[in-house]
C-alpha cells in the first residue's frame, strides 16, 4: 500500500520549507491542496509540478473514501494546508483517521507551524501548554472561556484579526484585565510582531492599533495557588 504524508508548508517565510518536504511533494502519486490557487504558487516557487487535488472541509467527508482507495492501490498521497500543519485548525485529522484504520502508514514531516514560536517567544511557561485553537464563534463560546477559568497551563488560541479585540475584552472579562498575555502577529513574515503585557494593556494597544494579519494569542494559566485558596 502507499504511503499518506502529512506535509507542513511555511506560514510566513518560504525559507521555512525543509528539504525533505520539497523532495516528498515531488516524488508523490497526488498532493491534496486545501486552496489549489494558494498551493499552486507554493509549488510553482519550488518547481513542483505533480498533480493537485482539492481536499477542504467542506469536501473531505466525500473525498476520502477515493483517496484511501488510491493508497490501498500503492498511490502515495501528499495532504498539504495553506499555510502550517495540516490537521492543526485545518483539514487533515479527518483523512489521517480514516487511513490510519485502513492500515495505511501515515507519516508526519517535522515542519512550520504557528503555534509553537508564538508561545516560545511569549515569554510565558512553555513547559505545559494547551492548544484550544479557534473558539467557537457564537454556540459554547461561553461554556469554554468558563471550562477555563480554573485552567492552570498557558493557554494558546488562534484568532481572526477581525475578532481580536472581541476575544481580548471577553478574556478580561472572563480571567481578569491582569492576566498577563501576547498577541504574535505575522509569525515568520516580514512585519512579525509580539505585543507582550496584561489583557489590559494589549486591548489598549489594539484600540489604537488596528491588528492585521495571522493572529496567535498565548494566554497565561491561571495562578495554581490562587486556585486553591478560592477552593478552601
Amino acid at each position: 500500500m502507499g504511503i499518506l504524508y502529512i506535509v507542513p508548508t511555511p506560514v510566513g517565510n518560504l525559507e521555512d520549507m525543509t528539504m525533505r518536504a520539497i523532495r516528498i511533494l515531488k516524488e508523490v502519486d497526488l498532493i491534496l491542496a486545501e486552496d489549489t490557487r494558494t498551493s499552486g504558487i507554493l509549488l510553482k516557487h519550488f518547481d513542483i509540478k505533480n498533480r493537485l487535488m482539492s481536499h477542504h472541509k467542506f469536501n473531505e467527508h466525500g473525498t476520502a473514501d477515493g483517496i484511501v482507495e488510491r493508497l490501498k492501490a500503492g498511490q502515495n498521497v501528499a495532504l498539504i494546508s495553506d499555510a502550517g500543519t495540516p490537521g492543526i485548525s485545518d483539514p487533515g485529522f479527518y483523512l489521517a483517521r480514516e487511513a490510519a484504520n485502513a492500515g495505511i502508514e501515515v507519516q508526519t514531516l517535522p515542519g512550520p507551524t504557528a503555534c509553537i514560536p508564538a508561545i516560545v517567544s511569549s515569554g510565558l511557561p512553555c513547559d505545559r501548554f494547551c492548544f484550544e485553537g479557534f473558539l467557537p464563534q457564537k454556540k459554547g463560546r461561553q461554556t469554554r472561556l468558563l471550562s477555563l477559568q480554573a485552567e492552570t497551563r498557558t493557554m494558546v488560541f488562534y484568532e481572526s484579526p477581525y475578532r481580536l479585540l472581541k476575544t481580548l475584552q471577553q478574556f478580561a472579562e472572563f480571567f481578569g484585565e491582569e492576566r498577563q498575555v501576547s498577541v504574535a502577529r505575522e509569525i515568520s513574515k516580514v512585519h512579525e510582531e509580539h505585543v507582550r503585557g496584561s489583557l489590559k494593556e494589549v486591548i489598549e494597544h489594539f484600540t489604537v492599533t488596528e491588528p492585521r494579519g495571522e493572529i496567535v494569542i498565548v494566554l497565561a494559566g491561571a495562578d495554581a495557588k490562587a486556585n486553591k485558596k478560592t477552593k478552601e
